[in-house]
């Protein structure tokens, strides 16, 4: 009986464990874990992430990113970085495809 009841319990942990797993999301590839990392989302990031994910992005000008959009709100699209001093058309087409909203 006891083998029984160990035999049960075993199944049942192997079931909810295989359930558990088919429920899961996959793991992101390398590939789709680089992307997330070039990639920097401009109504979250801090002044450091700003910094250190774009390309001609200073200490002084993601804190200008950070006030607008404390000022403002959140970015509704990556054209309205423009809108914050010392940021143009230059600086987006150095970060196309790093900057989500």
């Amino acid at each position: 009986m006891k083998l029984l009841s160990i035999l049960s319990l075993l199944l049942l942990s192997f079931t909810f464990s295989g359930f558990s797993y088919a429920q899961s999301a996959p793991p992101a590839t390398a590939q789709q874990q680089q992307k997330q990392l070039d990639q920097v989302n401009i109504n979250t990031a801090t002044a450091e992430e700003l910094t250190k994910a774009l390309n001609g992005i200073g200490a002084n000008k993601a804190q200008k990113i950070i006030e607008y959009r404390e000022k403002f709100g959140p970015f509704v699209s990556i054209e309205q970085l423009k809108e914050v001093s010392g940021i143009g058309q230059a600086i987006l087409d150095k970060n196309a495809g790093k900057i989500t909203l």
